[in-house]
């Protein structure tokens, strides 16, 4: 395929932004300043992609997002990408780069998936800033008296480190500061990224990050990053953050790429500033959200959606055969093998997702993303479980063919679009008990029979209670690999009780986060990480970031 790569301020040009509003990072990328959000054009349409539940076998929903926008471009349709920046610990962990592969990728790709434009690198001290006021506060009096055993914030580092999830602080004596227990998180988890991410303009950044609660003091009094007088700083450090970032994909579609939360353990999508960007300056806009629908799609809608006022046109859900083949029990080294009869044993689990969606008010096209070991018959029993169910069906071969591989899916899309447009309402009411809205996600989200709560659950729910912040939304910490809270029951689990061991009040961002089952926030890497993989070549090009 020829790359029609451009200097970033054509790009601009071509979606109407005004060259004043660009910030150049290089010739290649830029951030775009915020008065750039009134294009003076109606909003676009938004196209959410989402997945099935991952398998080992991958599904490729980002290269399937940026595959179709290369289709809608190529029928002639204006449109843009809104996307997450990669996080630094599965680059080099188990993932490597996340800008796409084949012919449906974003460029610069070595750059989007390092240090970028720095946003990771300000979330992080933004975040250690607080971090270290509140212990500094401790050291220098405690005016307010913080207890030190009930700080909730942790410390953030945008690497998957495992020996650093518990620590201790403080040791070696009075001058070094107050010994207590913490620990790390990984960035995508902070807070503070998902205040980025669903700040909807500077002074709401502000607000947000003044709610952030550190911590209580004795009589159980929120005790926060207002008090602490952090704010003012933090802001500083994220100014340029805030910004959208715009890049292209190599056929020159414009993307903006801006904020990273995880989708297992936070929300999962991309900053409102960057959508709002995308569908103000495209007819479409192409969006994700992590992982499958029960994660991604869900806190989409409930919580991005709700709090920026969009809804989606249309839901893409990506499947493909050989994940399929991996929920019907298929392992990794017999993937490539026809097997109709693993299709349908795997046909649950889509079949599910399906139905998510549908309780999310869209019918779903889906994007079977193909494989050249795909076989005819394999094709046809996802063709019929679709027709059943009444979604349809668009074959995608994007990784191999480019935009031209995208067309039958953006076809798919526009008609779609047209003909049965989504119309999402919430599934519950955030006012309601928090048992209420557990109840709602697991039975008609998940597909479980019940809810159990610990004590330690109940302990939380009933501080968050006290500190009046019971009517905030869910933002659920689940395994992404199930539909349940057991990472190895694939396809559609039923008869389960959804366990939720804690509640974590993200008071910030503006939810409130269910733990369930053993999710934790700072990963740790493979035997044999990314990383080793990696070097840097006599020209300067990055060998084994993008599996080359």
């Amino acid at each position: 395929m020829e790359s029609r790569v451009r200097p970033i301020p054509e790009v601009a040009h071509q979606l109407g932004i005004a060259e004043h509003h660009l910030v150049p990072y290089g010739s290649d990328k830029a951030k775009v300043r915020l008065a750039a959000l009134d294009s003076g054009r109606p909003p676009g349409h938004l196209v959410l992609v989402t997945a099935i539940t991952p398998t080992s076998a991958g599904e490729g929903k980002t290269t399937t997002s940026i595959g179709l926008a290369q289709g809608l471009a190529r029928i002639g349709e204006r449109v843009c990408l809104a996307l997450r920046e990669p996080s630094l610990g599965p680059v080099f962990g188990v993932k490597g780069g996340a800008t796409g592969g084949g012919k449906a990728v974003l460029t610069p790709a070595e750059d989007i998936n390092l240090h970028f434009t720095g946003d990771f690198h300000a979330i992080t001290s933004a975040h250690n800033l607080l971090a270290a006021m509140a212990d500094n506060h401790l050291q220098h009096g405690n005016e307010l008296g913080l207890e030190a055993r009930s700080i909730a914030w942790r410390r953030v580092l945008d690497m998957n480190d495992r020996a650093l999830r518990q620590i201790l602080v403080g040791l070696g004596g009075t001058a070094q500061g107050v010994p207590r227990e913490t620990g790390f998180d990984i960035t995508a988890a902070s807070e503070v990224m998902a205040v980025l991410c669903l700040a909807r303009d500077p002074q709401d950044l502000a607000v947000r990050l003044g709610r952030i609660l550190v911590g209580q003091d004795k009589d159980g009094k929120g005790i926060t990053a207002a008090d602490l007088g952090a704010v003012g700083a933090m802001r500083v450090l994220l100014k340029d953050a805030l910004l959208p970032n715009l890049v292209q994909t190599i056929d020159g579609v414009p993307a903006f790429v801006h904020g990273g939360p995880f989708g297992n353990i936070a929300h999962g999508c991309n900053s409102i500033l960057a959508t709002k960007m995308a569908l103000g300056y495209g007819d479409w806009a192409v969006t994700e959200a992590g992982f499958g629908s029960d994660l991604g799609a869900e806190k989409f809608h409930h919580i991005k959606c709700t709090t920026a006022g969009i809804k989606p046109r249309v839901v893409v859900l990506v499947a493909t055969i050989r994940a399929l083949k991996r929920h019907g029990g298929v392992p990794n080294a017999n993937l490539a093998t026809p097997d109709a009869a693993a299709v349908e044993r795997g046909l649950p689990n889509l079949e599910a997702h399906i139905e998510i969606v549908q309780t999310l008010g869209a019918t779903p096209v889906v994007a079977l993303n193909r494989f050249g070991t795909d076989s005819d018959d394999e094709i046809a029993a996802v063709r019929r479980a679709c027709e059943r169910l009444g979604a349809r069906v668009a074959l995608a071969d994007h990784f191999a063919k480019g935009g031209e591989g995208g067309e039958e899916l953006a076809r798919a899309v526009v008609e779609m679009a047209a003909s049965h447009p989504g119309n999402f309402q919430p599934l519950y009411d955030p006012a309601q008990p928090m048992a209420e809205k557990l109840h709602t996600l697991a039975t008609r989200i998940y597909g479980a029979k019940d809810v159990s709560l610990t004590k330690q659950a109940e302990k939380d729910l009933a501080q968050i209670k006290k500190l009046g912040y019971e009517s905030l939304p869910l933002c659920m910490a689940k395994t992404q690999s199930s539909l349940s809270d057991d990472p190895t029951r694939v396809g559609r689990p039923t008869g389960f009780t959804l366990p939720v061991r804690g509640f974590v009040l993200a008071a910030g961002a503006g939810y409130v986060v269910p733990l369930v089952g053993e999710m934790l926030r700072m990963p740790g890497l493979p035997k044999v990480p990314q990383a080793v993989k990696m070097d840097l070549r006599e020209d300067g090009s990055v060998e084994g970031l993008l599996g080359s």
